[in-house]
């Protein structure tokens, strides 16, 4: 059974922290991120580890992390290729490009070549049609890829390489990918520094630009306020609406505070008909039995 370093240990408190105290399970999903960059996949121990620190039971833990595909339950390699399959990318020959792989590296969906290197597997969406056929490596991009681009990529990684994605950020190994997943920053020099978005990404900002079209009252330049002003701002307005409350009660205490021979507006009146006092109808409803009564009695005379 895995024993999880201190360091480990000392990021499941931080991460932790950052919920509120009755809600600590909220910490679940980045937990299970950070014992997967220990381990390179989701172990019992891992299971058990994020059960004990949440005060939850295993059964819980173990629901979540078999719900979500980016939790791997069995040894994955540094590198998790993903081919996307879905419509799109399959049109465009996405399938082609999983069918190579597999022949190529000797294994199938979700597994590892020997070196354990590389772990392949069918992607349902990667959420890139305008760029496919597309493949992800550590869920980083490789855009408008076919047989002989996938082949490349995947020698280059199994000769120690790390190619330049299409898009996004160095790339890293999966241990490394999950310790950013869990909310950590990527500590390499000018790892995010690399790449950048695609063409058809800022397409639609290409053509607002050209057409002046641009949001009412939008300031590219206004600042992103940090955490502490954020809490400044809603402190103030907590304060503010706090205040408002005895105002707002005060005035629905003078209205209702009418004084002696105070009359009704028109507005106050109820209808007439089903919704009229009860009283009224009653002393209606007599009249009308007293009115017919006569009018029996009369025809009993005639």
């Amino acid at each position: 059974m895995t024993v999880f370093s201190e360091e480990t240990r000392a990021r499941a408190r931080e991460i932790i922290a950052r919920y509120p105290a009755d809600r600590s399970r909220s910490a679940l999903l980045p937990l299970l991120h950070l014992v997967q960059s220990e381990e390179g996949y989701v172990s019992p121990a891992g299971i058990a580890f994020c059960a004990e620190v949440l005060g939850l039971n295993k059964a819980q833990v173990g629901a979540v992390a078999s719900f979500y595909t980016m939790y791997k339950r069995r040894p994955t390699g540094d590198w998790l290729v993903s081919v996307c399959t879905n419509t799109m990318c399959n049109v465009l020959g996405g399938q082609e490009v999983y069918d190579a792989l597999v022949e190529h590296l000797g294994v199938g969906h979700e597994e590892t070549t020997a070196d354990g290197t590389i772990t392949l597997e069918h992607a349902e969406c990667l959420a890139a049609c305008d760029y496919g056929p597309v493949m992800t490596v550590n869920y980083d991009f490789f855009d408008n890829v076919d047989s002989k681009t996938a082949v490349g990529v995947v020698d280059e990684l199994r000769a120690g390489n790390r190619p330049t994605p299409s898009r996004g950020a160095r790339l890293c190994q999966l241990k490394e990918m999950s310790v950013q997943l869990a909310g950590f920053a990527d500590e390499r020099e000018g790892a995010v520094a690399d790449g950048g978005p695609g063409e058809p990404t800022v397409r639609g900002l290409r053509l607002a630009q050209e057409h002046g079209i641009a949001v009412t009252g939008f300031d590219p330049n206004t600042p992103i306020r940090s955490k502490a002003e954020a809490e400044q701002a809603a402190a103030e307005a907590k304060a503010k609406a706090e205040a408002a409350k005895p105002a707002a009660a005060s005035a629905g205490a003078a209205k209702e505070s009418r004084p002696a021979g105070y009359a009704k507006p028109a507005s106050d009146a109820k209808p007439a008909g089903d919704d009229a006092p009860v009283k009224e109808r009653s002393l209606k409803d007599a009249a009308a039995g007293m009115g017919d009564a006569a009018g029996n009695e009369r025809g009993a005379d005639q």
